[in-house]
């Protein structure tokens, strides 16, 4: 039977070529989907994987993926064992405990168990801040002599034997019961116990060794303070307080001990309380002037202004006429408080380098950091009193302090602090 010329004759259908996985698109349309079934495979490929659906199983294999073995995990703070495992800071011995000042293992500890001590010719000196101690107090001195020939004055014959017997005083000051006078009542110093003097001596038997100094020629006191503190004074006095002597090392101690002694050996400790003695009646007779100015000037301001304008007259008349007739000396006066404590300045640092030279550099430098806490502690106390509000030193008292600052004094010491060559 014959078919239409319109219709196309019917062939055998044969398997498409493979030539891709993708069918071809469709102009302008989306190509055919699937409803519930994925398009059938292409002869010889494998068919495609779509998300959501497992792939057909085939004969002869497994019907689920061979399984891969996952990389062992390890827990996030711990390092996996091929690598090294490093210190944290929970792994970390505990810090050792701070050690005790009498402990032998400090590192500012000193053996005392000396050898042969050589004792110097030379014992004392007077250096050069010594003798410009003495020539700065020479304006006072000159002072006080006026006061004291005025006051002779009314012995009559007699009074140039009160002259006499006043420049004679200044020898009292090397005299043994006058130098306990003093650290009793002006020091407040006391003598140290047995236990105190058991742990005094041998320091200071180890640090006038070194010196090559005779340590029975001066004595040892204490002050009951809870403060870092000591004191050189007249001819043969080394005071060292409570504290310093039961919470320092005894390398610190001794370090403490050889300052006070470079004081004893430039000459420091004698010129200063000489120049203070020799200064005392014209600073009595300073005070007292002041003190008569003072009321007669509060008692001329209750009558009237112009009583008060004549007192200031009147004395500045005297004033002016002593100027003159001595030349301006009192005026030398005004200054000599800032240049004594420039002197005294200077001999700090004098004293430093005498411990230092003995080899308690490295102990005085731990001794002037402790100094320097102290001190802001003591500042931060008097903040806090003031409601927040931080003291301000200004410019005089820095010239008229007669120790210099922390750091001007390790400063100076860097030379010993460094390793030798």
């Amino acid at each position: 039977m014959t078919q239409p010329a319109s219709s196309p004759p019917e062939y055998p259908q044969y398997p498409a070529p493979p030539q891709s996985p993708v069918p071809p698109p469709y102009p302008g349309q989306q190509p055919p989907s699937y409803s519930g079934q994925q398009p059938p495979p292409y002869p010889g490929e494998q068919p495609p994987a779509y998300p959501g659906q497992q792939p057909p199983s085939y004969p002869g294999q497994h019907s689920q993926a061979p399984h891969h073995p996952q990389p062992p995990r390890y827990p996030q703070a711990a390092a996996p064992p091929s690598q090294p495992a490093y210190p944290h800071a929970a792994t970390l011995p505990a810090p050792a405990p701070p050690l005790s000042p009498g402990d032998p293992a400090h590192p500012h500890h000193i053996s005392t168990d000396h050898g042969r001590v050589h004792i110097r010719s030379q014992q004392r000196r007077t250096d050069s801040t010594a003798v410009g101690n003495l020539l700065l107090h020479l304006p006072n001195f000159l002072c006080s002599l006026f006061v004291v020939g005025l006051f002779s004055a009314f012995f009559g014959d007699l009074g140039f034997l009160v002259v006499l017997a006043w420049l004679a005083s200044g020898a009292l000051v090397f005299h043994r019961p006058t130098e306990s006078a003093i650290a009793r009542r002006l020091l407040r110093l006391r003598y140290p116990t047995p236990q105190e003097r058991a742990k005094l001596e041998p320091v200071w038997h180890e640090v006038t060794a070194r010196a090559g100094v005779e340590g029975r020629t001066y004595e040892l006191w204490v002050e009951d303070s809870d403060g870092l503190n000591a004191v050189a004074a007249a001819g043969h006095i080394v005071g060292v307080t409570r504290f310093a002597m039961n919470h320092l090392p005894n390398g610190e101690l001794a370090a403490v001990l050889a300052h006070e002694l470079g004081h004893h050996v430039g000459g420091h400790a004698w010129s200063s309380l000489l120049g203070y003695w020799y200064a005392l009646p014209g600073r009595l007779a300073w005070r007292v002037l002041r003190g008569f100015a003072s009321i007669v000037f509060k008692v001329s301001r209750a009558f009237s202004c112009f009583g008060a304008a004549f007192v200031v007259l009147v004395l500045g008349g005297l004033a002016l006429a002593t100027v003159s007739t001595l030349y301006g000396l009192p005026l030398l006066v005004l200054a000599v408080p800032y240049a004594l404590a420039a002197v005294g300045r200077r001999a700090e640092l004098r004293a430093d380098e005498h411990a230092a030279a003995l080899g308690f550099a490295p102990m005085l430098a731990a001794v002037l950091h402790k100094l320097h806490q102290q001190e802001q502690y003591e500042t931060a106390a008097l903040t806090a009193r003031n409601g927040g509000v931080a003291p301000r030193e200004s410019s005089l008292s820095k010239l008229l302090s007669s120790h210099p600052d922390h750091y001007t004094r390790l400063h100076h010491l860097q030379p010993y602090l460094q390793p030798p060559g």
